[in-house]
């Protein structure tokens, strides 16, 4: 059996930053440490964060007063910032850059007077981030079918936005729906959709009609990784998300003879070569790096820890 390792995949640079992040501040000011919701959506990055003392929260109750308090990649509302705030927590952001933009042109858009259509999934814990910039003036649009449910006119002023994981397929079914019923609407000025999702679905896309099945390392509340299984499926063949090599299923490899290997933005590569390996063990073959697109992103780790490691030195 081939198998063939999709690239670019994995970790992106917005994760990686947060999980340095969360790295960083244990050296920094040890445990306990908090984090407000998972630091990202992978179940092995989160479970070495807890057997190594992190403790994650689902609200700022949660944190003790004084304590330290890390923000995830996926953002926080001015709301969680200020009730954090109150309790006299200390707080490192580890949003991603590219969420903050997201956040900066929805308070920008709010103060404008548009009414704001957020492209996304309700309950994600970006798009509750998102919300909280501007609750009264923005409205999540998950379907082409929720544009017809929208209470707007032609005369309003409206523009769009997206959550930064979302399928592109997926989005631009939205977005054209909304600009077919608002031919006014305004978009944003640069896409929201964020570059490793889209480069990661681009891959998968070039790669998958081309093999028998796809393998998308990831967990199941992974927005990204998610797409990236109904990319492949979209393209007719066979997708499979995991979060390890325990879940593989022999079944799955009947008369299989080359397999996509790839992984969500936020799933470690150890978890990727180890199951090539489980793969090679059991089935043979060889594996091979297949490039569709060179990234070269990086994020500097937050102003704010900088400050907490240079007091605490």
């Amino acid at each position: 059996m081939k198998i063939v390792l999709a690239n670019p995949r994995g970790f992106c640079a917005g994760v990686n930053m947060a999980i340095l992040t969360v790295e960083e501040a244990l050296k920094i000011v040890g445990t306990p440490l908090y984090v407000y919701h998972e630091i990202v959506h992978n179940r092995h990055v989160v479970d070495r964060f807890v057997h190594e003392g992190v403790t994650f929260v689902d609200t700022i109750d949660e944190v003790p007063a004084g304590a330290t308090v890390i923000f995830s990649a996926h953002g926080v509302s001015p709301a969680v910032r200020q009730a954090a705030k109150d309790r006299g927590c200390t707080m490192i952001d580890a949003t991603c850059p590219l969420v903050t933009k997201v956040h900066m042109e929805a308070v920008r858009y709010a103060r404008q007077g548009f009414n704001i259509l957020l492209v996304g999934h309700a309950g994600h814990d970006e798009v509750e981030g998102t919300v909280g910039e501007a609750p009264g003036a923005i409205t999540i649009v998950e379907s082409p079918e929720d544009v017809d449910k929208l209470p707007f006119t032609q005369d309003d002023k409206l523009v769009y936005l997206t959550q930064t994981t979302l399928s592109m397929d997926d989005a631009n079914r939205i977005i054209n729906a909304i600009k077919a019923r608002y031919p006014q609407v305004k978009q944003p000025p640069s896409e929201d959709i964020c570059y490793a999702t889209t480069n990661r679905q681009h891959a998968v896309r070039a790669l998958a009609e081309s093999v028998d099945l796809v393998l998308v390392v990831g967990s199941k509340n992974s927005s990204n990784s998610v797409r990236l299984t109904e990319i492949s499926e979209t393209t007719g063949t066979r997708a499979h998300l995991l979060d390890d090599k325990r879940e593989l299923q022999s079944e799955w490899f009947d008369g299989v003879n080359l397999v996509l290997v790839t992984a969500g933005a936020s799933a470690p590569e150890y978890l990727v070569q180890e199951i090539i390996q489980e793969l090679i063990d059991t089935h043979g073959g060889e594996a091979e790096e297949s490039h569709v697109v060179e990234e070269n992103m990086h994020f500097n780790l937050p102003v704010s820890l900088r400050v907490l490691a240079k007091s605490n030195a």
